[in-house]
């Protein structure tokens, strides 16, 4: 085996990024990785060094308290670019935290997303239907990507005229590799100006949908403009990328194990638990989002100095041997628990909507495309190069089609 630590980019490892996570899990499990433009940041692979970070109020998801090399180095896009995108929950800490999370938590309640199971269940249908008549099915970019952006944009009120140009500004956030900085950064822009216009709609006209739930949380003076518009983007954006990776990974799972797909198919008792282990095995967020340690400390043996950027593997975790018996196993009825929604006080705020539309996706492809199997050798398959996120850019399908 060899003793150099290995790339954590490039093709090779975004087509199997396991075989590195598994070495840094036993060699370095606090690992120093450099980054562009000068950054780098600690990566920790290890279960329980994992669930320790994610759940320690000492290390901070506001991006002012990171180092100034990481700051520099722009990985913290939006911010300072566009701040009025990044005052949302996910970069706040303490009070500041649970005051935002409070003003959209009842948007995700389990009594509001049964209700908006019905309506992904329609959506889904009229996806499926054309699914069957298409020529070359494609299952990220004909179902698991106009899902979620369909149910989240609907929450929010994003005009239906919209979304073909939302779709296409958000997919550049969602896939793009961190060298990237001018397209993100152009993205970013497009965002900014469009949620803007949306919010003085909404000022000018209240209306019954979250975003006007937000502004009139901005009238009442208990958020800011800049957080309205911070959490519409934060919502928009990780509201559909994760179920989009979500999804996409399950069903490449499933055609990876076509036994366990007709377990699946044939005992739907097991979905929910298959949702789960899917979740530990190909998780949609390859690495949590960037903490700071507020003071100096140590995970895993290694001492971390105040601001220094972590990275909390969740694809390594899941697969740690010291947590799961055949880690790298896919066992749709072992349910186990998992931190691929993070842990702690920052647990995403939109799981149970992720894990319904999840549900309604997969259950209905198992219900009307037999035969299911891949239509390109999987060595040809392509993953977004982000540090954050893990899923396909497409999943081209076959199926037995029926006769007339």
């Amino acid at each position: 085996m060899t003793t150099e630590p290995p790339a954590l980019h490039g093709p090779e490892f975004e087509a199997d990024p396991h075989p590195a996570y598994r070495w840094l899990r036993e060699n370095d499990p606090v690992h120093r990785v450099d980054l562009p433009g000068g950054a780098w940041a600690w990566v920790v692979t290890r279960h329980e060094d994992a669930l320790r970070v994610l759940t320690d109020p000492n290390m901070l998801k506001d991006p002012a308290r990171g180092h100034e090399t990481w700051y520099r180095a722009g990985l913290g896009l939006p911010y300072d670019h566009r701040p009025s995108l990044v005052r949302s929950m996910v970069n706040a800490d303490g009070p500041d935290h649970v005051r935002l999370r409070r003003v959209v938590s009842g948007a995700f309640s389990p009594r509001r997303v049964r209700t908006l199971r019905e309506r992904a269940e329609r959506i889904t249908d009229e996806l499926l239907t054309a699914i069957e008549a298409s020529g070359e099915p494609d299952l990220v970019r004909d179902l698991a990507y106009p899902l979620p952006i369909t149910v989240i944009c609907e929450i929010l009120g994003v005009p239906e005229a919209d979304r073909p140009e939302f779709r296409r500004q958000a997919s550049v956030i969602d896939s793009a590799s961190y060298d990237e900085v001018r397209a993100i950064a152009g993205a970013t822009d497009w965002f900014d100006s469009y949620l803007g216009d949306l919010v003085d709609a909404r000022l000018a006209q209240p209306s019954d949908d979250l975003l006007g739930d937000l502004v009139e949380s901005h009238r009442a003076g208990e958020l800011s403009r800049d957080e309205v518009t911070s959490t519409a983007f934060l919502l928009l954006v990780a509201g559909q990328e994760t179920t989009l990776a979500l999804i996409g990974n399950m069903l490449l799972t499933l055609l990876r194990n076509p036994g366990a797909m007709r377990r699946i198919r044939d005992d739907r008792s097991l979905l929910d638990p298959a949702i789960e282990e899917s979740l530990r095995l190909e998780s949609p967020l390859q690495n949590a989002t960037w903490r700071f340690p507020a003071e100096p400390t140590t995970v895993g043996g290694t001492r971390l100095e105040a601001g220094e950027p972590v990275l909390v593997s969740l694809l390594a975790a899941g697969r740690d041997p010291e947590r799961y018996e055949d880690p790298d196993g896919f066992d749709p009825g072992r349910g186990a628990a998992h931190l691929s929604f993070g842990q702690g006080a920052h647990f995403c705020v939109g799981a149970q909507l992720a894990r319904m539309e999840a549900r309604v996706a997969v259950g209905a492809v198992l219900d009307r495309l037999p035969g299911l199997r891949l239509a390109v050798e999987e060595t040809g398959l392509r993953w977004w190069p982000s540090m954050i996120m893990h899923g396909l850019f497409a999943l081209p399908v076959d199926f037995d089609r029926r006769k007339e």
